[in-house]
Formats: C-alpha cells, structure tokens, sequence
C-alpha cells in the first residue's frame, strides 16, 4: 500500500496545478488515511501506528491552517509549511519502521514453518 502510494499517487498529486502548501496537504491527509487503514487493519505495531498517525495528523492540521490563513490573504506564515513536512518526514520514518518490522517478522515466521520435510507442526 504504501509502495502504491509512493509510485503513483504522489507523483500525480505533484503533476496538479496546486501551490506547495495544497500538494503537501494533500499528501498529508493521504497519509493519514493510510495510517488509520493500516490501524483498523491491525498491521504493525499499534504505538508506533498511534505515533505515526499523530504525526501525520499534525502536518495535515497545520497545512490545512496555513491554506486557511492564505485564503484571507495572509502570506507569511511559511514557518507552518516547514514545520509540516518535517512532522511528514518523521512519519514517514514511523512508517517505513514499522514496515520493516511487519517484514521482518514475516521472513521470521516463514523462516520458522519451513522445517524439516515431512515433519507436521501443531
């Protein structure tokens, strides 16, 4: 899923005639969505889902007000578009942690069935 999301819809939200602060919102909010599946899905570690999904919530909540302050025509409030990608980035490091956990922890357990021909497990 997240693969999917990193190969095709982030570059098609790039491709969009929006400003910065919109393309980084939107991807934001999709990344919220993707943190709230993979909880209801029960993937993954549920803390470092809870932290991931804080993060990710933040930098939608704060781009989301810097559109707002935009629309009433105040511009210079760049430092909430800074701050919002670097709460993305740290949520993408929770995320792709928690992916390579989720991995490893399948390569352990088919690793574990793959015993000696023959022998059954209960």
């Amino acid at each position: 899923m997240l693969a999917a999301l990193s190969l095709l819809v982030v570059p098609i939200i790039w491709e969009l005639p929006l400003g910065q602060s919109s393309r980084a919102g939107l991807l934001a909010w999709l990344l919220v969505g993707l943190g709230m599946y993979w909880l209801y899905a029960g993937m993954g570690y549920r803390p470092l889902l809870l932290l991931q999904l804080m993060l990710f919530s933040g930098a939608a909540a704060l781009l989301s007000a810097k559109l707002l302050l935009v629309a009433i025509d105040v511009h210079s409030m760049a430092v909430l578009r800074h701050v919002a990608r670097g709460l993305i980035l740290v949520g993408a490091g929770c995320a792709f942690s928690n992916l390579a956990a989720m991995l490893i922890l399948l390569w352990r357990r088919s690793r574990d069935d793959a015993g000696a021909p023959g022998v059954h497990r209960p």
